[in-house]
């Protein structure tokens, strides 16, 4: 088969690799519905996250299970899945209190970008949806196993409660995402901060009641502003650069909650500055897994739709030009069809 594989700073290429297989007892082999090109990805794309040798890319999967290895038994040939970026066998005792994205034997799960991908502990790492779903609702089920739960995390590590006051910094999907997800836990002013029009107008389709483009120690002095020199209930980082966490925190009321799920890069806190702020922190890689069946059963049932996220469809043999487009801006986040 032929799938992404990324050379080098902006040099991705798709080509042949070895159709996956069956190695362990515990692994599921899915023909892919649709796969796409993450924000996180955009990292080693641009040189910022180093590669040692040529790498196959893409962790956001769902689709048709065409095999199974002889210990899975939960989940059965035919039926449709969607899975985490990380496999987990859902039994070690992180993964019974919620945080799968620490299990015990973890796996990452890499390749996607691809018509066919193997998944380690199936049973542990995928969730099935009882018939196969409308082909119209393939984006948002691909959403929810990434930046929807990404989203969603953020939202929950940062305490949102309903009435509250949230700011989100990062107008990605996964930010976007974070206000759909503070909009269905029922905060009451949601602040986004973005530049950029288009995102803009989702986010306030998705929720957002108001809009900050400043940012840095203007856009915090901004929502300062906003909320009458308070500060956010919650904020959601979810970029993963030093001004961005910086940001967060100092627009955070005292007392308050930042959730964080920006994949951290060049970023270093002062303690003895935090220490002062009584802000709490929690983030970290999503465990996705732990909200899969509640999201799942959001999307089939029409409530939500975080396919809106994708704004480029591409054939995967133009996966090259997803990356280019989303690393100039010019796509919030685009779709592969394989």
């Amino acid at each position: 088969m032929k799938g992404a594989v990324l050379y080098g700073p902006r040099d991705v290429r798709f080509e042949e690799r070895a159709t996956p297989q069956i190695t362990q007892s515990t692994d599921a082999i899915i023909r892919l519905s649709a796969t796409c090109v993450c924000g996180s990805d955009l990292w080693p794309y641009r040189g910022i996250q180093r590669l040692t040798e040529p790498a196959p890319m893409g962790h956001e999967y769902c689709g048709i299970v065409e095999e199974v290895g002889s210990a899975v038994k939960r989940i059965k040939s035919g039926q449709f899945v969607i899975g985490s970026f990380f496999a987990s066998d859902n039994t070690c005792p992180a993964c019974q209190i919620g945080y799968q994205s620490s299990c015990q034997h973890l796996q990452p799960v890499i390749g996607a970008q691809a018509p066919v991908l193997r998944v380690p502990l199936a049973d542990g790492t995928l969730v099935a949806t009882q018939d196969r779903p409308a082909q119209g609702l393939i984006p948002s089920l691909l959403a929810v196993s990434d930046v929807m739960g990404t989203g969603w995390f953020a939202a929950d590590a940062a305490n949102v409660k309903p009435g509250c006051t949230v700011a989100v910094v990062g107008d990605g999907a996964v930010g976007l995402l974070a206000v759909l997800s503070a909009k269905l836990m029922g905060a009451e002013r949601i602040i986004a901060m973005s530049r950029h029009e288009t995102r803009q107008k989702l986010a306030q389709e998705f929720g957002a009641t108001d809009i900050v483009a400043e940012r840095g120690a203007a856009g915090v002095a901004r929502i300062m502003e906003l909320t009458r020199g308070v500060g956010a209930d919650s904020v959601l980082e979810c970029v993963g650069t030093r001004e961005s966490m910086m940001q967060a925190i100092e627009a955070t009321r005292r007392g308050g909650y930042v959730g964080y799920v920006g994949v951290p890069h060049g970023v270093e806190l002062d303690a003895d500055g935090l220490f002062f702020t009584h802000v709490h922190l929690h983030g970290g890689p999503a465990p996705v897994r732990r909200y899969l069946p509640k999201l799942i059963d959001l999307v089939l049932s029409e409530k939500i739709k975080p396919g809106k996220v994708f704004d480029l469809t591409l054939p995967l043999e133009r996966v090259a030009e997803g990356y280019r487009a989303m690393d100039e801006r010019r796509a919030i986040k685009a779709l592969l069809q394989p």
